[in-house]
């Protein structure tokens, strides 16, 4: 088969699916043997390159190392699969064997790859097929995507109108650097070809640091939270709506820390008070980094409100409760496992509050809640509190690595400065 027309396959499975492959392999007499067998049931008829078994051996390895994080082994399985099928069947070569031309190659494929390589919707990498466990042929490495906004609309994708984002190119760069970092320390290659591109900045444009944080205006807000509560006082299982928006505002919650995985369990015995009688919540966020957040008395209220009117539960969590934080409507302890449902939930209240502020006459803040998604909440929780509280208390709160992140939330209210601006003398 000719690499030039070359349809990729998928190579690396599920993270459950892929521990056990691994710990497969490293038990084996023979671990090549499987790794051979394994690649022929992913590319099927195409021939593999005789260096392929080796590389998916390190790469594999590479990926197990951040089985304790399924956001973060997500976002790398998805840049390896493109860079192990581009750097074996497009540029022929062993990644082990790339130079500093060959990423830029790379980046330059991901910019404008082939139509071929582009897929419309994201689909599960493998399916079963007469019993065994097949590539799926509708995945690709690359998904055309459309904006709220053009999903409503009803406009088509298009494959000639595939760009590959800003976000993602710098997520590429840290996740590539990170992988022969790996290597360099594996002692399987020498040297980071990714290090020695000296200007990345003909790849990633520089932004303005405050266009990156998007938040709502004080009134999306508020108008967002007052139509909650205000289905709530007719259908008390609407509480439960107000509680998650709390949470996301309140305590700069990510969505991922309001669900339960394989990494953590959040619960209502995670509100813990300590000796001088101050509330907390313990989570573990991005990164698989635990981290205390202090909690508002504002926070403690809508806690005793949603338990006591939603759950008919005492109004504060007992010490180590294991009533999950946030349950299926139709069931208060059974965990939420999957964050698609608190999408479209949080997604109606966007919708409601749009709809609503269209018909006061607001339309540049009813055009602005369309395109919000659920983090937003997280942004404009921190850029509210950094107003008033000390940047280093909201930085621990927020779990951000560094001052310097937190920082981007200070003064992004931009319709608040052009307002300010306008009476500006000279």
């Amino acid at each position: 088969m000719s690499t030039k027309n070359y349809i990729p396959k998928a190579v690396f499975q599920t993270l459950k699916e892929l521990t056990e492959h691994y710990k497969t392999i490293q038990s084996a007499e023979k671990p090549y043997a499987l790794i051979d067998q394994w690649l022929a049931v992913c590319f099927e008829e195409t021939v593999i390159p005789e260096f392929a078994p080796k590389n998916y051996h390190v790469a594999l390895s590479f990926l197990y190392s951040y089985r304790g994080s399924a956001d973060t082994f997500g976002a790398y399985r998805r840049d390896l699969e493109r860079f192990i099928q581009w750097s074996w069947f497009i540029r022929g070569h062993s990644f082990l064997d790339h130079k500093r031309q060959d990423i830029e190659s790379f980046i330059e494929f991901c910019l404008h790859p082939p139509k071929r390589w582009i897929g419309f919707k994201k689909v599960a990498r493998f399916k079963t097929i007469d019993g065994e466990k097949r590539p799926n042929p509708e995945w690709k490495p690359f998904e055309v995507r459309l904006t709220k906004v053009d999903h409503k609309k009803g406009v088509i994708r298009d494959k000639g109108k595939f760009q590959f984002s800003q976000q993602a190119l710098k997520a590429l760069f840290g996740v590539l650097g990170s992988f022969y970092n790996y290597l360099v320390q594996e002692e399987v290659t020498q040297v980071n070809p990714v290090n020695l591109i000296r200007q990345k900045s003909k790849f990633i444009q520089k932004q303005d640091v405050s266009s990156q944080v998007r938040r709502l205006s004080n009134n999306q807000w508020t108008t967002v939270l007052n139509l909650a509560k205000e289905r709530a006082l007719k259908n008390v299982r609407e509480e439960r709506t107000v509680f998650i928006l709390s949470c996301l505002y309140g305590m700069y919650l990510r969505i991922s820390e309001l669900i339960t995985t394989s990494r953590w369990a959040p619960t209502m015995g995670d509100f813990f008070k300590d000796s001088e009688n101050s509330w907390w919540f313990k989570t573990i966020g991005k990164g698989n980094k635990v981290r205390q957040i202090a909690v508002s008395e504002s926070m403690i209220e809508a806690l005793k409100h949603y338990r006591t009117r939603c759950l008919e539960l005492p109004p504060l969590p007992t010490l180590n409760e294991k009533t999950p934080l946030v349950a299926h409507a139709k069931n208060s302890m059974n965990p939420i496992t999957n964050t698609r449902p608190i999408r479209q939930l949080i997604q109606k209240c966007f919708d409601e509050a749009a709809n609503h502020l269209e018909t006061m006459g607001k339309i540049e803040e009813a055009n602005g809640l369309r395109v919000a998604t659920v983090h937003w909440l997280r942004h404009t929780g921190i850029s509210e509190d950094v107003k008033v509280r000390p940047r280093e208390h909201v930085r621990d709160d927020a779990g951000h690595s560094s001052s310097a992140i937190t920082d981007k939330y200070i003064d992004i209210e931009r319709r608040e400065r052009a307002q300010s601006a306008k009476n500006k003398k000279i």
